[in-house]
């Protein structure tokens, strides 16, 4: 059995008594047992991720620092940072790095989880994710109607901002140094792309 200490990626959990892959449902996520690791359902197959990195969450740290100083002083909304549940369908649990919920969709903040669609997520996507961050919950925010993504490269420092354009993420550009990102849900947003990785 794998454990999430000694994982290098990403990978299905297929050892655990339940739903065969592609059949998990957030009922069937609900009833897992509490064990210290990160697990996430996509598109209904249960996936555990490896424990993140010193850098990786310095960097998350930062992000929410950032977002939730502008979002509180601007009273956008709530900033949120993993681990946390994110229900965006019946067969799709997700736990981003950092989200923001605006303040139109504070219905969605539930007691013990966020059901329904954030408003931007963050995910940073190190070597061991990044596979999983650009395929499988890019589709599943895709669908979820997210109407920002951005993905974090923590090694090139930089910041890719994807908008949802008729249920298709497309790229406003990637973005580094002391560029502020063109942001849909955050406009003008004051801080500079290397301000994350201070």
């Amino acid at each position: 059995m794998a454990t999430a200490e000694k994982l290098s990626a990403v990978v299905p959990v297929d050892w655990f008594v339940g739903p065969q892959q592609g059949q998990w449902t957030n009922k069937d996520y609900a009833a897992i047992p509490e064990d210290g690791h990160r697990y996430e359902v996509v598109n209904g197959v249960l996936y555990m991720s490896p424990s993140p990195n010193v850098w990786h969450q310095h960097i998350v740290g930062e992000i929410f620092a950032h977002l939730r100083d502008y979002v509180r002083g601007s009273k956008l909304g709530r900033v949120f940072m993993g681990p946390l549940d994110v229900e965006l369908s019946y067969k799709n649990v997700v736990q981003p790095d950092v989200f923001v919920v605006l303040n139109e969709h504070f219905s969605r903040i539930a007691k013990l989880r966020i059901i329904g669609a954030p408003d931007l997520v963050v995910e940073i996507a190190s070597p061991s994710t990044a596979r999983h961050d650009l395929h499988a919950k890019l589709d599943s925010y895709a669908s979820a109607e997210v109407p920002e993504y951005w993905v974090v490269n923590p090694e090139a420092q930089t910041v890719e901002l994807l908008v949802l354009e008729h249920d298709v993420y497309i790229s406003l550009g990637v973005f580094s140094g002391q560029t502020t990102l063109p942001s849909q849900v955050l406009a003008d947003l004051p801080v500079e792309v290397e301000q994350f990785f201070a």
